[in-house]
């Protein structure tokens, strides 16, 4: 069962980094907790769209993929994959395979299930999949496992940096 924070109050017991910067940053937004369950068979992202009762393409996952030799984030739907070739192809690079989970938990902060694009210790090229444009809001981790937040997509950018590509496959 998820439950819903409400909107913009400080939120000291979901102290995140990613709550920390949306806080800072004075972006609308909600907290979703839920359980997460560790015996569960479906993905992080697909447990938290159940769980959220929201439509898996409005929850999206945060990979990390390496870039030509630097790690780039890459926004996409959590009922569907990162397309590497589209990825590099967004940030001006030629080859991209996923990022090694160690690399990635070190790079952001966050444990694989949790990594959220918002508050990472080192900020990073980002790219969301132009998905995100259909949706009012959209879902993304908060920071660890059972905690998502949502937020206008443009917000998204702003706070990341980041573009919109093609960057996701059915």
């Amino acid at each position: 069962m998820s439950k819903k924070v409400s909107k913009n109050k400080p939120h000291a017991s979901h102290g995140t980094p990613a709550v920390v910067a949306l806080d800072r940053a004075g972006v609308a937004y909600d907290l979703h907790t839920y359980e997460h369950d560790p015996a569960s068979d479906l993905s992080y992202g697909l447990e938290a769209a159940e769980a959220l009762g929201a439509d898996p393409a409005q929850v999206f996952k945060t990979l990390l993929a390496d870039v030509d030799g630097r790690l780039v984030v890459g926004i996409v739907p959590v009922d569907g994959s990162l397309d590497l070739k589209a990825l590099a192809r967004a940030v001006g690079g030629k080859r991209a395979a996923m990022a090694d989970p160690a690399a990635a938990q070190r790079a952001t902060g966050y444990v694989v299930g949790g990594i959220s694009p918002l508050g990472q210790k080192q900020r990073h090229a980002t790219v969301l999949d132009e998905s995100a444009a259909r949706f009012d809001v959209v879902y993304v981790s908060g920071g660890r496992r059972g905690l998502d937040v949502s937020l206008a997509p443009d917000d998204l950018l702003r706070l990341t940096g980041g573009t919109t590509a093609p960057i996701g496959r059915a």
